[in-house]
């Protein structure tokens, strides 16, 4: 029967109900989502879930890192994206209680709000969440996402009256955010006259490893001031060839994506003689998250013991969340997002220093409410938990 009902408006009375102190209050301490969850996972008051619609197979080459393009379709408290921006993607593995989030670049042109957007990702055995988004992600599954993040973006459109020249280099899945942007020029009207041009220069492994292979071909066949080189196999990026394309590259807006190799290589083409970069270079690459030893801000190891005072459990400062300290010590924490976005693991902090994991913010405040999903201990701390 729910399936039939629509899910709320996130502009309209019941959506701003839902939103409102007094609902938050009366579904103290799990949170409204909580509530909405259990009739409809498509349902969210602040948070954004989303439906998967269809995987595709991107890579026809038979190494262990496939690629896949997931369609999904948000709640409609998504809020829309640029292109360029990436979203953080919230996992609950089989056979595991604990939500795994990592970032993806999201591949399709910009959205508005409640609009599909698709996600292109490549699976790498030591990946957890990529490695079950490529290979296990079916119709139907349901993820959680953050808003769109990033400043990764573009700003030009075929509606801005500039003739400027745009590059991008991306390699491997680097791709995505270009692909993003160039989906949206086109869509939009973009077709190169008035001087405009687009160059596109991506490094592969190989041809069989080419992320939408068919889909560049075909921009690349048309007339609308586009222009795609593709590199594959042993081919590196030097700057004689890049001067070759653009001879005053560094003068041009450039957007740079790709493994660390490639991010270097190109850098040093960008840097001047005193190694100071070219200000319209732009640059984004993820790095998997590591375990570390438990730090302050300024890089020192801790000592510190976190407490929950409400149990009596307590464990060194690891550098990990709380939450997943607390779980680790046998504590069952409410929580929803695991990103800190929905405030349902909000506890508070009685005495100690902490440190905010997305921000690196620090608080020493007595009694303060803090999301121990992105909150570490900087030192001793005591969570009333």
């Amino acid at each position: 029967m729910s399936a039939l009902i629509s899910p709320p408006a996130p502009g309209g009375p019941v959506g701003r109900l839902l939103r409102s102190r007094l609902a938050a209050a009366l579904a103290t301490p799990h949170g409204v989502d909580r509530y909405l969850e259990r009739f409809n996972p498509m349902w969210a008051a602040h948070e954004v879930r989303a439906r998967v619609v269809s995987v595709h197979r991107e890579t026809t080459g038979t190494d262990s890192a496939p690629v896949a393009t997931l369609t999904l379709q948000p709640t409609s408290t998504w809020r829309g994206h640029r292109a360029g921006q990436h979203v953080l993607v919230g996992v609950e593995l089989p056979g595991s209680a604990k939500r795994l989030t990592r970032a993806f670049s999201i591949s399709s042109a910009a959205s508005a709000p409640g609009e599909q957007i698709t996600l292109t990702i490549r699976a790498h055995d030591e990946g957890q969440v990529s490695a079950y988004l490529v290979r296990q992600a079916q119709p139907g599954t349901i993820l959680h996402l953050s808003q769109a993040q990033g400043e990764f973006t573009l700003h030009e459109s075929p509606a801005t009256p500039t003739t400027n020249h745009l590059l991008f280099i991306t390699g491997g899945s680097g791709i995505t955010p270009a692909m993003s942007m160039v989906r949206t020029l086109l869509r939009d009207g973009y077709d190169g006259h008035a001087g405009r041009k687009v160059t596109f220069l991506h490094f592969a492994r190989s041809a069989e490893d080419q992320i939408f292979a068919d889909e560049l071909a075909a921009i690349a066949a048309a007339d609308n001031g586009v222009d795609v080189h593709l590199r594959h196999g042993d081919a590196l990026f030097s700057a004689f060839e890049l001067r070759r394309l653009v001879p005053d590259y560094r003068e041009t807006d450039t957007w740079l994506c790709g493994p660390a190799g490639l991010v270097e290589l190109v850098k040093e083409a960008y840097a001047d003689a005193e190694g100071v970069l070219a200000p319209r270079l732009r640059m984004e690459f993820f790095k998997p998250a590591v375990a570390r030893a438990a730090q302050s801000a300024d890089g020192a190891e801790l000592s510190g013991e976190v407490t929950f005072t409400r149990s009596g459990a307590s464990a060194p400062a690891s550098g990990t969340s709380l939450l997943e300290q607390a779980e680790e010590l046998g504590l069952k924490p409410e929580f929803g997002c695991r990103m800190g976005i929905c405030f349902s693991c909000t506890r508070t902090k009685t005495a100690g220093t902490v440190r905010n994991v997305l921000t690196g913010e620090e608080s020493s405040l007595p009694d303060e409410e803090i999301r121990i999903c992105v909150t570490a201990a900087a030192g001793d701390c005591h969570i009333d938990l």
